[in-house]
């Protein structure tokens, strides 16, 4: 099976509309031997706080784990204080450089990539040879000192780097973060030659999304798993900036592993998990993306592997239900789009795009209908599942009837009437034609069409959002007209959107005087950045 086409079986296993059970035959059934218990830390001059502690066990290994639930849970009404940290009493410092797969891990992953076999259709040369366990073992070190976690060497494939395949496996792997000596993500960027690396170093949810497709095609499950239930954890956080919380149920926008020394014992350390809602973050924004990719990697997870345990598990049903209840809360919005402001998505800078972007409906479409096919029917997720199912009819009629544009629907514009005040109205929203831009008349092509990047009263931004109207094919949130329509604009407009570059995030760039009022003269938000 070719690359292609493996990533839009997982894809299309994550959204219900294209439903598909025969992904993945391998299975994990891996144990994680560490007991996780509430402990209360007391220090010199601060109060009491809770913290969650897990003590690891020699061999730490991947897999689901136990928590010990003492004075309530952690996805209860009461969040934990965002003071406290996710922690993992490690071994001695000196026995931190490196991460012990011994008889576990190394072995299992060593066992089954020999086996795996996507739908049968993978020649047995496509799977590549493996070290041994014993050169895994002396290989995969990762630099756990000063802060630095999981960006070590990890070689796993004999012979050199032939290709770019090889190669992206051999910098993705080096990128992995381990937690406890366990893989919980991989970091967003690694830039040997810059000295200022920001939270680069971090894990971010809407980063891993690709690493974690990319681990499902490949047969590695653990990871993504792991990523999963910690990011769960994460959740309950108390998340505070000058004094105001948002609502439950957010994620955060990333996590990083810091290592730090053991209380009371300076000649150990251990290792804590440090999430950021946004508070932290450039720009202070909370990222509304996160949870709805949680939801849509956990779907992906499950119909890969065919391990529905996860989802099943009752913390996670009830990050699920947090989530869903923050994005179906009624608002002063008569419309089905959530409403977001600028840089809460993937376009994390100003660029111009609050309100109601394209790519947050379609990840908000798509997240609705995994979440549809994991809820477990009762009486605490009925109202929730019949709230789902109408926001994911207006949803749909929404995005298609309003945010569609093609050369038959710009002459239409073109002949609206302003100022109509009637239930009937033609031009419901009040776009005046003057505000279609000239190249938008001598762009289109009179074959093909796209999803416009947002829509608001009086306000119609023409600019094309490559990851909105990509997804929105992916998710079955365009027709089937719809979507053809925009894999022809894409193939008319190819030296337009991808050229010799990679595929531009938004088209046509900001320049000139629409790049200083629209990004307030971000020097890093300029024309090039956009690829």
């Amino acid at each position: 099976m070719g690359t292609s086409e493996a990533v839009l079986h997982v894809l299309t296993g994550a959204v219900p509309q294209f439903l598909s059970s025969d992904m993945c035959s391998s299975n994990s059934d891996l144990v994680f031997y560490s007991k996780c218990h509430i402990k209360s830390v007391k220090k010199k001059g601060s109060r009491r706080l809770p913290s969650l502690k897990c003590s690891s066990m020699s061999g730490c290994q991947i897999g689901s784990y136990r928590c010990k639930r003492l004075g309530g849970g952690l996805h209860g009404n009461t969040a934990i204080d965002r003071l406290t940290l996710l922690r993992c009493k490690c071994q001695q410092a000196e026995s931190a450089s490196g991460v012990d797969i011994g008889e576990g891990n190394g072995a299992w992953f060593v066992d089954n990539a020999k086996k795996l076999n996507l739908n049968g259709s993978m020649n047995s040369e496509d799977i590549l040879e493996f070290k041994t366990v014993e050169q895994l073992k002396s290989e995969n070190e990762v630099s756990m000192s000063n802060g630095k976690v999981g960006t070590g060497t990890n070689t796993i494939f004999t012979g050199g780097v032939d290709s770019v395949e090889d190669e992206a496996w051999k910098l993705l792997r080096a990128s992995m973060v381990y937690y406890c000596g366990s893989p919980v993500g991989t970091i967003a960027a690694n830039d040997p030659t810059s000295s200022n690396v920001l939270n680069y170093d971090q894990v971010f949810i809407r980063d891993f999304i690709p690493s974690g497709i990319a681990f499902l095609l490949k047969g590695e499950y653990d990871i993504v798993r792991n990523f999963i239930l910690h990011t769960l954890q994460l959740q309950s956080w108390e998340k505070t900036m000058d004094c105001h919380s948002p609502g439950q149920g957010l994620m955060p926008a990333s996590f990083k592993v810091r290592t730090v020394p053991l209380d009371g014992d300076d000649s150990a350390t251990e290792e804590v998990l440090d999430p950021d809602f946004g508070e932290a973050a450039i720009g202070r924004v909370a990222p509304v993306d996160s949870g709805l990719w949680w939801i849509i990697l956990l779907r992906a997870y499950g119909k890969c592997s065919d391990d529905l345990s996860v989802q099943e598990r009752v913390d996670v049903q009830t990050g699920i239900k947090m989530i869903l209840r923050l994005c179906l809360a009624d608002g002063f919005d008569m419309f089905p789009t959530l409403l977001v402001t600028d840089g809460s998505c993937m376009i994390d800078r100003r660029m111009g795009i609050h309100g109601h972007p394209l790519e947050i409906q379609a990840l908000f479409y798509s997240a609705l209908l995994c979440a549809r096919e994991m809820l477990i029917p009762g009486d605490g997720s009925a109202d929730l599942i019949r709230a789902l199912n109408n926001r994911l009819v207006a949803l749909s009629f929404h995005i298609r009837e309003y945010y569609w544009i093609d050369m038959r629907k710009l002459n239409e514009i073109y002949r609206y009437k302003t100022e109509e005040y009637s239930y009937d109205a033609v031009n419901k929203f009040n776009i005046y034609p003057d505000q279609i831009s000239p190249w938008l008349v001598e762009w289109m092509p009179n074959k093909g069409g796209y999803l416009i990047g947002n829509l608001q009263p009086a306000h119609m931004d023409f600019r094309f959002f490559s990851l909105g109207n990509l997804w929105a094919v992916v998710s079955g949130l365009a027709t089937i007209d719809q979507s053809h329509a925009i894999l022809d604009l894409i193939e008319t407009k190819w030296a337009d959107l991808v050229a010799e570059m990679p595929f531009k995030i938004c088209y046509p760039a900001l320049e000139g005087q629409g790049w200083q009022i629209i990004t307030g003269c971000d020097p890093k938000n300029t024309s090039l950045s956009h690829a």
